[in-house]
């Protein structure tokens, strides 16, 4: 009994750690598109979209846990999910490639500065991986493969926060424009690796 419980009290712990995700993702990914939309730039684009595909998860997450299924490495709506997320990666990564070498080829106005672009990665990578943190011990006490996924993700969120925000920071200080759409290509590589994972998962 006492087991039930706690397994019980854990997968509640669980789905307040992805509701917080899911808030902070929908104020990032409004913050980060507005900002990317005022300058023009790549990388706050993938960084926008990106932050849409972790409320896509999120949300598949949420379900996943007010179904109440202990396993899901067997369920089929499990590996719809998780292959319908792989190709939100792949899709991403095409308008990545797409844009950045159109606005390097000069097609479109070259990236301007952003202090709010910069001020919402900071604040990302930090939330990042202290959900990453809670979320994966939950997920190993808990076994579920899903939320271990869902948290890898927030983790690879850091690593993509940095690589914007380096891309920022040099356009902003530099007026480097170029660096932004060439941080924007750095991610593509993690964003198909990420895709490839939930096929591999499915």
């Amino acid at each position: 009994m006492n087991g039930l419980s706690s397994d019980s009290s854990l997968h509640k712990k669980a789905l307040i750690l992805v509701w917080i995700g899911e808030v902070w993702n929908a104020f990032e990914a409004t913050v980060a598109l507005w900002a990317a939309l005022l300058a023009s730039s790549v990388a706050l684009w993938a960084f926008g979209f990106d932050s849409l595909i972790e409320l896509f998860a999120g949300a598949v997450m949420i379900w996943r846990f007010r179904k109440g299924e202990r396993s899901d490495k067997d369920s089929e709506s499990e590996r719809k999910a998780l292959k319908l997320i792989g190709v939100t990666f792949f899709v991403l990564s095409v308008f990545i490639v797409f844009q950045s070498i159109a606005t390097l080829l000069g097609f479109f106005g070259p990236p301007k500065e952003s202090i709010v672009g910069i001020l919402i990665t900071v604040s990302s990578a930090g939330l990042m991986t202290i959900l990453f943190f809670y979320k994966s011990r939950i997920a190993k006490e808990i076994g579920s493969r899903a939320l271990r996924a869902e948290a890898y993700q927030s983790l690879v969120c850091d690593l993509q926060d940095l690589i914007v925000l380096f891309g920022l920071a040099l356009n902003g200080l530099f007026s480097w424009w170029w660096a932004d759409p060439v941080m924007a290509l750095v991610l593509v590589p993690f964003l198909l690796r990420e895709g490839l994972e939930a096929f591999k998962e499915e």
